[in-house]
């Protein structure tokens, strides 16, 4: 797009894979590439692109080819999940970096060196990443304003419809008061609590005394504007990051209880239960399946390498 607004051939996309065969989506829809990682032609920027979840096996050659990357001058790129094979060859040490809002929790942990954010996309240096989905056209939009001035940049935003181009420090995530559709602070300002106090768990009590309101008015605002008790909102959101960590990384089971504020692997089993209809390991076994349903790879079997010219 910015080479049609400008008038002007500014870039050159190549896509490349593992073994230079299509890469099969999780939707089996086929991307054809032009090269494979040992006969890619000179390039400026390559851009890592990783679908969800996480691939953690089956990477590895891949993950030793870009390690192989290190010393050159070309800029590096993570597009959703691609950020963490790029954390994984050790190319994103001592920078900033981002990836989707559900991975970022596991990748702070995993990998320390890197300063992990939760902003929409970080540009270090040579080291691009975003969080994925249309992060990557703000992320793509910023760095054609720095090359070729904000004026195209915007231009090509007004041709995909893209009314704001945001910046990397803008949230992945809607603001709490957006997305629970509501606007009353007590309430707000209750769930901001709930939400960051997961692996502890605090009572009904503590969260009326930290908001300075009574445990009744609590429950009352609760009921009127969420339609359930604290407690039980509570319950479903430690339940709902139990299944991200069961779903999105490799933790045991008995630990991404203990994670989300569950004290015994009975008490976890049954409440996952009672909300999901399966148990946390049958949760595991049924993502197994799904993984083994997807198309066989011929390629990185959920990333696709996308190397371009310039950014």
């Amino acid at each position: 797009m910015a080479n049609w607004v400008s008038g002007q051939s500014h870039y050159e996309t190549l896509l490349i894979s593992q073994d230079g065969q299509a890469v099969p989506s999780s939707a089996g829809v086929l991307t054809q590439v032009e090269y494979s990682i040992e006969d890619i032609p000179e390039l400026d920027t390559l851009f890592v692109c990783g679908a969800s979840p996480i691939a953690r096996t089956g990477n590895e050659e891949i993950i030793a080819w870009l390690r192989r990357l290190r010393g050159c001058q070309m800029a590096l790129g993570g597009i959703g999940t691609g950020s963490y094979l790029l954390a994984c060859a050790g190319l994103l040490n001592d920078c900033r970096a981002t990836i989707h809002w559900w991975d970022l929790e596991s990748l702070r942990e995993e990998f320390p060196q890197t300063r992990m954010t939760n902003n929409l996309f970080e540009l270090d240096n040579k080291r691009y990443t975003c969080s994925g989905g249309t992060a990557a056209m703000d992320m793509m939009l910023s760095l054609i304003g720095q090359l070729h001035g904000m004026e195209l940049a915007a231009s090509i935003s007004e041709q995909f419809v893209h009314e704001r181009i945001r910046s990397s420090e803008d949230p992945q995530r809607v603001p709490l008061r957006t997305r629970l559709g509501i606007s009353q602070p007590k309430l707000v300002e209750a769930v901001q609590l709930i939400e960051a106090n997961i692996e502890e768990p605090l009572s009904t009590d503590d969260l009326a005394h930290h908001v300075g309101i009574s445990r009744r008015h609590l429950e009352r605002l609760f009921k009127r504007h969420l339609n359930t008790m604290p407690s039980k909102y509570y319950l479903e959101i430690r339940l709902e990051k139990a299944r991200q960590l069961l779903r999105r990384s490799d933790k045991p089971i008995l630990q991404v209880g203990l994670d989300c504020g569950f004290t015994s692997a009975s008490y976890f089993s049954t409440a996952y239960r009672n909300h999901y209809g399966l148990t946390p390991r049958e949760e595991r076994k049924k993502l197994a399946e799904q993984k083994q349903d997807l198309p066989a790879s011929s390629g990185l079997s959920r990333s696709v390498l996308m190397p371009g010219s310039g950014e």
